[in-house]
């Protein structure tokens, strides 16, 4: 009999929808507790409509996500907010805000009209810069700072909730890839010093190999396969979701899966497509 992991937040025949386009059909996914999870797929597949489902941004049409057990759209938005830290894709900061002041932020979950900054929210505020390194950016304004720097600073913010559960819609967007490595090395320090869950949405296929200890690929709002990268991303794989025609191979640092895709286009017909042929024709 399989074992099915560990798990506070899980979906149940979650159907998903905006207005009348239904975009996720019928999900049963569940997120194991403790490790990194990547969500991968092409554009619309549904992967960030299902990370904002996850944390309660999105109502859904039919289902429920469960948190320990629990439908979340019946839980009070406090407990879930202690319970859940969602970074989404482009987070918009306050004009003229400082690093400080926004990452504080993070603790408004924490407060109540009769108890207000406390010392135990100073030590997650402060930790949580330390564990980002952006403690020297404190009262720098967060729209001076570069695109990795102020990824950097909306994670800490995240992070001073104090989640057990953090999720991530493409952290990386807009980034260089120095910067890139950069959030994503954070991402896995976080894990592994803290046990935190942590949920990705990434458009990467090789970063969610080497990062993912449970990866999940989707394609028109269902999840064509999930488990570890090295038994999920195969050539077939990345055929049928991507349309890509490609070689994996060991990955020479870490031994993950590689994506090599097939051979580009080029004038003596090497790489061509039968789209090629068509406009040929």
């Amino acid at each position: 009999m399989e074992t099915r992991p560990e798990t506070r937040l899980r979906t149940r025949e979650l159907t998903l929808a905006y207005e009348e386009r239904t975009v996720v059909h019928e999900l049963d996914l569940a997120i194991p507790d403790g490790k990194v999870t990547v969500i991968v797929g092409p554009n619309a597949c549904g992967k960030s409509t299902t990370l904002r489902a996850l944390g309660r941004l999105l109502k859904p049409k039919g289902g429920a996500v469960l948190l320990d057990g629990e439908e979340l759209a019946k839980l009070p938005t406090k407990r879930v907010a202690q319970n859940i830290g969602l970074l989404p894709q482009t987070p918009v900061a306050p004009e003229a805000i400082s690093v400080g002041d926004l990452v504080a932020r993070g603790r408004q979950p924490h407060q109540a009209w009769w108890k207000q900054w406390s010392e135990e929210d100073e030590r997650a505020v402060v930790d949580a810069m330390a564990r980002t390194d952006v403690t020297t950016l404190a009262d720098r304004s967060v729209d001076e700072l570069s695109g990795g720097q102020r990824q950097r600073v909306w994670i800490a913010m995240a992070l001073a909730q104090e989640t057990d559960l953090l999720l991530l819609d493409e952290p990386t967007t807009y980034l260089d890839i120095a910067h890139q490595v950069e959030v994503l090395d954070l991402v896995r320090r976080l894990n592994r010093a803290r046990g935190r869950t942590i949920v990705l949405v990434l458009h990467d296929l090789n970063q969610a190999a080497r990062y993912a200890d449970h990866l999940v690929a989707m394609k028109s709002g269902h999840v064509v396969a999930e488990g570890a990268p090295d038994e999920v991303v195969t050539a077939d794989l990345v055929r049928d979701v991507f349309g890509l025609d490609s070689v994996v191979v060991p990955d020479p640092v870490t031994g993950s899966p590689l994506v090599v895709p097939g051979a580009p286009w080029s004038a003596d017909g090497v790489g061509e497509t039968e789209q090629d042929e068509a406009v040929r024709g």
